[in-house]
């Protein structure tokens, strides 16, 4: 009698093997993902419930970070040393090069008070005033520029310049000579002012 081999079951035994063998692998790595998840909140609370840092511990720090910089190897502190420790642990911030590191231990500077906004339109009138005071004489956008910069101290850009002789020509309050680059204020306009 001859036995006839069919690996049909054998591979199928093998298939059923590697599944749990894989689902077995997915469990353990949701579980210890669980664990660690846990823990590490566990830390944070524990560090969210200690009081802020003093100065002198403050001050530690940088010194502490810059040790590997110098060649010695600051020594390694886990989750646990860090909650069991008695000082209060201060969170170091890694950053990179020496002026940062001259940042976190310098005293914080005032900020400067930011200048107001100029309103809407500034530039249109700062120009309008300009055409017309120089009326009836053509002026270039450089000109004007200077000219704004001379009587009222800010510095305008080309570009908001141009934009607000495009509102003037639109408002019939200035006009530009032919082809030229050159723009004058209106008759209208500069009677008005005079």
């Amino acid at each position: 009698m001859q036995h006839i081999w069919t690996g049909g079951g054998e591979r199928q035994m093998a298939k059923t093997a590697l599944n749990q063998l894989q689902d077995q692998i997915e469990a353990i790595g949701r579980e210890a993902y669980a664990q660690g998840y846990a823990a590490a909140m566990q830390a944070i609370r524990d560090f969210a419930g200690k009081p802020a840092p003093s100065a002198a511990t403050a001050a530690a720090a940088p010194a502490a970070a810059g040790a590997s910089r110098r060649g010695r190897r600051p020594a390694v502190r886990t989750a646990a040393a860090v909650t069991a420790s008695a000082a209060p642990a201060t969170p170091v911030v890694r950053r990179r090069g020496r002026a940062a590191a001259a940042t976190t231990t310098a005293p914080a500077a005032p900020r400067a008070k930011r200048t107001p906004r100029p309103q809407r339109g500034t530039n249109a009138r700062f120009v309008e005033e300009v055409l017309q005071t120089n009326a009836p004489r053509a002026l270039r956008p450089a000109e004007i520029r200077t000219a704004i910069q001379r009587e009222k101290g800010v510095a305008v850009a080309f570009t908001s310049i141009s934009h607000a002789l495009g509102q003037l020509v639109a408002r019939q309050a200035a006009e530009q000579v032919g082809d030229s680059k050159t723009w004058r204020s209106t008759g209208s306009a500069a009677a008005a002012a005079s």
